[in-house]
């Protein structure tokens, strides 16, 4: 049964504890699970032939809950969560190489600064390389896909400078090369579900706005169930046996009864490469993100109310050169928004704006009082951030400038407090400047 999001936070993957009719999920705080029954069974579980719980560092049931409700919430064919945003966007991408030197990744040019450095340095020294199409254009992710291409890659809106991505035409694309579209829509969940654009893959960063509360580190990996690897030459790894586990192909693993058996690709992840690297979440902050995602949907729709409050306000002022934010974009941006983003949430809680130069920029920042300077978006409380001091520093500066980040920039993230309290503050800071 396909759940409305507001119900599928509360209700999906999981009713009550089987042993104590509890209604909220435990958590499963252990390592192991007591390996009872027939052998023949217990080896069934270990080949993915059934369900079953092995070890934490591949499944947990705490996590698993979290897995299944996140899932339902985005319409997804299943979920994978792992240790954090980070690796998340890791995992889902290494998850499609081939295994050989050469694939490549066509990327867009606006990203967050560590998924940058990541992209164009960690993966091209596991010999996968990177190209860099524009957004605005999509005909250029199809001129730069070769048969080396594993997947188009993108954020839904881009952090920080809030670049909208044509989800539904690169998924399009993709399509017609058989290439599978990963978003990483961290800064939109529930304004934005890419699995209703066309999108394969989805990855958050669960630690900003589904966590809610700056606590807890976290990142989920979706399958929207939008791509078939069979039979696709440039995915061998899911089309011949695996060595990586035991032979097989995970094409044929999938089945149409158990739990984890809905996607290939999950399977896959789940199996090598969260197994092999240890990039495990950790069943109480899968706990605290499962308490998140029940608020999100209230928390959306505020964050976004009051993000359109004051970027509208921040247009207005005479000390501020340039305000970016999806809620005020004209022309083609405009075009692509409206297509991407659910707007009854809004149009998200991030505005970037630019004051004159990098030493406004940071008197602005020593200025604040109410809100928050730290490098984390997505918490409850108004978050301010210099990009140029901190999430972009190790990003050269004509490339950071080429995305749009320049030494006067300053991004928010809305909070849910009173918006005459935000509004305040910033006057505040810009006055001081």
């Amino acid at each position: 049964m396909c759940l409305p999001a507001e119900t599928a936070v509360l209700h999906a993957g999981y009713r009550r504890d089987p042993a104590t009719k509890a209604v909220a999920v435990p958590i499963y705080q252990n390592t192991a699970y007591e390996l009872d029954g027939d052998l023949s069974h217990i080896a069934d579980v270990y080949n993915v032939k059934a369900d079953g719980f092995t070890y934490t560092r591949i499944i947990n049931p705490t996590t698993r809950a979290l897995e299944k409700r996140y899932a339902a919430v985005d319409m997804g064919r299943d979920s994978l969560a792992v240790a954090s945003g980070q690796a998340a966007t890791f995992l889902a991408i290494v998850n499609l190489s081939s295994g050989d030197v050469g694939d490549n990744v066509v990327a867009s040019p606006y990203l967050y600064g560590n998924t940058w450095n990541l992209l164009h340095n960690t993966l091209k020294r596991l010999g996968i390389s990177v190209r860099t199409a524009d957004p605005r254009r999509p005909e250029t992710f199809e001129r730069a896909i070769d048969d080396r291409t594993i997947c188009l890659f993108g954020e839904v809106i881009s952090n920080p400078c809030l670049i909208p991505l044509p989800v539904k035409q690169l998924a399009e694309i993709g399509r017609r090369y058989g290439v599978p579209l990963v978003v990483d829509n961290t800064t939109t969940p529930l304004v934005c579900r890419p699995a209703d654009l066309g999108a394969a893959i989805t990855t958050y960063s669960a630690t900003k706005y589904i966590s809610g509360h700056g606590t807890t580190l976290g990142g989920l990996i979706v399958d929207n169930g939008e791509f078939s690897y069979r039979g696709a030459s440039r995915f061998p790894l899911f089309n011949r046996p695996d060595e990586a586990h035991g032979g097989i192909v995970w094409h044929n693993a999938v089945r149409d009864v158990g739990d984890l058996g809905k996607s290939e690709f999950l399977l896959k992840a789940r199996m090598t490469w969260l197994r092999d690297t240890g990039a495990a979440i950790a069943p109480f902050a899968s706990f605290q993100l499962i308490q998140g995602l029940e608020t999100l949907p209230l928390r959306m729709k505020q964050h976004c109310a009051n993000a359109s409050i004051v970027a509208n306000a921040l247009k207005q002022h005479p000390k501020v050169r340039r305000v970016f934010y999806p809620g005020l974009f004209e022309g083609a941006d405009r075009e692509i928004v409206e297509q991407t983003l659910n707007t009854a949430y809004g149009y998200g809680a991030m505005v970037m704006f630019e004051v004159e130069d990098e030493q406004a920029g940071r008197k602005f920042i020593q200025n604040v009082e109410l809100m928050y300077h730290v490098s984390n978006v997505g918490d409850a409380r108004t978050l301010v951030t210099h990009p140029v001091s901190t999430t972009h520093t190790t990003v050269p500066r004509e490339k950071r400038e080429a995305a749009g980040i320049f030494g006067g920039s300053i991004r928010l993230c809305v909070g849910i407090e009173d918006v005459n309290d935000i509004l305040r503050d910033l006057e505040k800071a810009l006055s001081a400047i």
